[in-house]
């Protein structure tokens, strides 16, 4: 059983959490099922949108679209004269950020009775799902993603009341890229905004200031088994490192807000809609 106390505690402590074996071999079975099938359907002749970590300047409609849809990214390093150089079952980066409205696998996962209860716990009054991915990073190609603050991306004022939920769906180690983080940097500002840029201005999306850099001494890295749990609080600095090894590391991962007495930043890159809104937690 849980200490879902004892979690908090550390989650307030550190600036992240961790539950281990959160999900069953079988669940976590069943997410990969699920998100091979949606790799199988898609078409490979459709929209190809580079993910370049952390350099996500001026992006385009599929990408801003993507907050209200299921839409895939390929990785960079996937590709060489615009030829597919790996499997199609190893070509994408990420699939985002609608998962858990309109998949009814990560709908569940995500609205799980163990989330709602940590979310309260935490304190969240009015809580909301505001994106889910499945990040990949592939053996050998998938990509450093730079040391970064969630809140840069998911932005509430006046206060930050952000909150992430990363589960690995196989074993997250130090070979094949797992979290690493700076304990307590919860406590820094958010440091970095992206932000949607005024209208009709380019690029439509744009980094407040150039990339920080953090001193890598700082971080401790954060293996896990799959189907566990790790919180993580929405200011805090954490980065996973390219996968040098020959296993996989994908990972379902979401963030809710509070939006009791706080509000979502009209400049965040996105934005509900009446046809696909934020969705409730409780």
């Amino acid at each position: 059983m849980t200490n879902y106390d004892q979690v908090i505690k550390d989650y307030w402590t550190n600036g992240y959490a961790v539950i281990p074996n959160y999900l069953t071999s079988d669940e976590v079975d069943n997410i990969m099922k699920e998100t091979n099938r949606i790799i199988d359907d898609f078409d490979l002749s459709g929209p190809k949108n580079m993910y370049r970590a952390g350099k996500q300047e001026d992006p385009d409609d599929y990408f801003l679209r993507s907050g209200q849809n299921i839409h895939h990214f390929f990785e960079e390093t996937a590709f060489k004269d615009d030829k597919l150089v790996v499997p199609k079952s190893q070509c994408l980066h990420k699939i985002g950020f609608y998962l858990h409205a309109l998949n009814p696998v990560f709908k569940a996962v995500t609205f799980d009775d163990r989330i709602k209860t940590l979310v309260k716990k935490v304190g969240f009054v009015d809580p909301y799902v505001v994106q889910s991915i499945v990040n990949f990073k592939h053996p050998r190609i998938g990509t450093t993603i730079p040391a970064h603050q969630d809140a840069t991306f998911l932005y509430t004022e006046p206060q930050i009341k952000l909150m992430g939920f990363w589960i690995p769906l196989e074993d997250a180690t130090l070979e094949n890229g797992c979290l690493w983080f700076i304990p307590g940097s919860h406590n820094e500002p958010v440091r970095r905004r992206w932000i949607r840029n005024k209208e009709g201005q380019e690029p439509r999306i744009v980094f407040t200031c150039p990339e920080i850099k953090y001193d890598d001494s700082k971080f401790v890295p954060v293996p896990v088994p799959k189907g566990s749990l790790v919180l993580i609080h929405g200011q805090v600095v954490h980065k996973s490192e390219a996968n040098t090894s020959s296993k996989p590391r994908p990972a379902y991962t979401f963030h809710a807000v509070d939006l009791h007495d706080t509000k979502w930043s009209p400049d965040n890159w996105n934005q509900p809609t009446k046809e696909a809104p934020f969705i409730k937690v409780y």
